[in-house]
């Protein structure tokens, strides 16, 4: 019934061929471990008698060497480095053509190389004596006719010529020993007759439904059973970075899940949880997609964190950002010039740490370092000094806290593409118009949301197969799955899909997002910490009432570490009122009564 007899799996994948596979083998007698433990290292080392095996790939590990003169047999690995000479075989070849076609490598690779004949030889009125070395320089091809072996013989001391020989001459002929050498890749690329011992099997196997990887050398006979079994339908699980290598003419196609995700602590939509064994989607195309990830404010109770594509339809405003310290202002200023913000906490004044005094209300911009130069013109001068009247120059130390939040005079409303093309992260947003292509909008609703950076992912667009036209992007480097593409037929009738709604809004956990700041971030060193006043210790039982010290001044080296803002002064309090002449009529109080309601006060402490 078979193809042929039962064989040990050794010996069968030795005689097999690369251009016969695949075949299908069944186990005759199984090979069992220890425990009934199927994987070890990666390798398949258990199977059972009956199993059947589709072997789709063979791949040389190592080669199996004898050394001619001690007869020690041992092993070299396919990737050995050291290089080899081939030692002339002493059966000589019938013919030329012989002598070619088991050189070790292609015969253009392998030239020029010499050999000679045992015997005289005759052709085209020329003949050449036996023992002759002739070198094989090229192969001519003749259309209708015998190719022909351009070769180099010496005739005399110092003369030589060059004869054709045909490629079907026959004779007695014998390899010259030469001093090529070769890699065993190479060696063991010709057909010559060398025992290999080890190989690794690619198949695909029914029950478990996987691709393994297992030695030849497992203990177990196998039988051909390809002619009975050639109609069989092995399923090949694909992973998803599988799905994104296949070519586009592939899509739409309908897969199952032959093992579902195995991280569900990233994602927290709803199309996530419903990815199950053996549910079955619709794999629309693939794409690289650029998105956004946002995150709620760290003041809510729950924050959350979204991952946007730029599909996504709603608009967004821009609102203010909040700062707790001088250095905040530096970082935000250094990605968008021309930052100004407004104090929301007094900060008293510290002279002797370089603390200035800011009061709530107060407007500062934060100024390049080009904006106080000195060597300006004098009508650049001039303007100065004209507006030094409202606004004055401060130099903040970048440890100094404080509460300070961003003064905007933007109302535009802005798509996602754009928000992410003219400003830099992090950026507070707000959606004020909602996507209606969306039956809920999990954004619309939200205080306050933060860009949290931009990337490209390579996702696909997929779909469930009872809601064909419900899309949703699967983003395949963040987690994996084994699935299969089936032969079910696609939900729609004609050859174009139906429209699709896209599901833009992915909810992702704070795991996502740590996970997504260590790839972001991980070849960035960190930012500098910014530095902390120097306060000395204070004796215990005394008051500090910030005197100036030595110690407690900044050094020169923390001095220099400041941002140059520009402080609005706040208007002038209104001027008092001295007019004597004033039409009010204020009550005076006369000095006899003073002194009479002080006597009386005086005179009660005694009663």
């Amino acid at each position: 019934m078979a193809d042929a007899a039962a064989l040990p799996l050794q010996s069968l994948i030795a005689s097999l061929e690369k251009q016969c596979l695949p075949r299908i083998l069944q186990v005759v007698s199984g090979v069992y471990f220890q425990g009934s433990v199927y994987e070890l290292s990666g390798s398949e080392v258990c199977f059972s008698t009956g199993d059947l095996i589709k072997v789709v790939g063979i791949e040389l590990q190592s080669v199996s060497c004898e050394d001619v003169g001690s007869e020690d047999k041992f092993e070299l690995p396919i990737n050995y480095t050291g290089r080899f000479t081939v030692v002339p075989e002493k059966m000589p070849y019938g013919s030329v053509e012989e002598l070619l076609s088991l050189r070790p490598l292609g015969l253009d690779s392998s030239l020029p190389f010499t050999f000679t004949s045992s015997s005289k030889m005759d052709f085209n009125n020329f003949t050449l004596g036996s023992g002759r070395p002739l070198t094989i320089l090229s192969i001519e091809h003749q259309e209708g006719q015998d190719d022909l072996v351009r070769c180099h013989v010496s005739v005399r001391e110092g003369t030589s010529a060059e004869v054709r020989i045909p490629l079907s001459f026959r004779g007695e002929f014998y390899e010259c020993e030469s001093q090529d050498s070769f890699s065993l890749q190479e060696i063991m690329s010709s057909p010559l007759n060398i025992t290999v011992t080890l190989f690794s099997l690619f198949h695909f196997y029914t029950v478990r439904n996987g691709v393994l990887t297992f030695p030849s050398s497992l203990e177990m006979d196998v039988i051909d059973v390809t002619s009975l079994y050639k109609d069989m339908s092995f399923l090949r699980p694909l992973s998803l970075t599988d799905v994104l290598s296949r070519p586009a003419e592939s899509f739409p196609c309908v897969v199952e899940i032959l093992e579902e995700p195995h991280v569900h602590s990233l994602f927290r939509c709803s199309w996530f949880l419903e990815l199950s064994k053996r549910e079955r989607l619709i794999f629309h195309r693939v794409e690289t997609t650029p998105m956004v990830l946002l995150s709620t404010a760290k003041f809510r109770k729950a924050q959350q964190y979204f991952l946007l594509s730029h599909q996504y339809g709603g608009r967004f405003r821009r609102q203010p950002r909040e700062f707790s310290c001088v250095y905040e202002l530096f970082v935000a200023s250094s990605q968008a010039p021309g930052l100004k913000v407004s104090v929301t906490r007094n900060c008293e004044e510290f002279e002797e740490e370089g603390l200035p005094a800011l009061s709530v209300g107060e407007q500062l911009e934060v100024l390049d370092d080009g904006d106080d130069d000195d060597d300006d013109s004098d009508e650049k001068e001039e303007e100065t000094k004209h507006e030094d009247v409202r606004e004055e120059v401060l130099l903040l130390p970048l440890y100094m806290r404080g509460q300070f939040v961003e003064v905007l005079s933007d109302t535009k409303k802005y798509r996602l593409r754009n928000l992410s093309k003219d400003f830099s992260v992090p950026l507070n947003v707000k959606v004020v118009s909602r996507d209606t292509e969306l039956r809920s909008d999990p954004l619309a609703g939200l205080p306050c949301l933060r860009t949290e950076g931009s990337l490209l992912e390579p996702t696909i667009q997929a779909s469930f197969l009872h809601t064909p036209t419900q899309c949703f992007l699967i983003p395949a480097k963040w987690f994996s799955m084994s699935l299969t593409v089936t032969e079910d037929p696609l939900p729609w009738s004609g050859p174009q899909p139906p429209e699709c709604h896209m599901e833009s809004v992915i909810e992702v956990t704070d795991i996502f997002f740590n996970e997504f700041c260590k790839r972001r971030y991980s070849d960035v060193a960190p930012p500098p910490v910014p530095p902390r006043k120097h306060c000395p210790p204070v004796a215990r039982g005394h008051r500090s009432h910030h005197e100036p010290d030595s110690d407690r001044a900044p050094t020169k080296e923390l001095s220099s570490l400041t941002l140059t803002v520009a402080k609005k002064r706040s208007p002038p309090p209104p001027p008092t009122v001295t007019d004597v002449d004033s039409d009010h009529d204020y009550e005076v109080v006369d000095e006899s009564l003073l002194k009479f309601l002080k006597s009386a006060e005086e005179s009660a402490v005694f009663l």
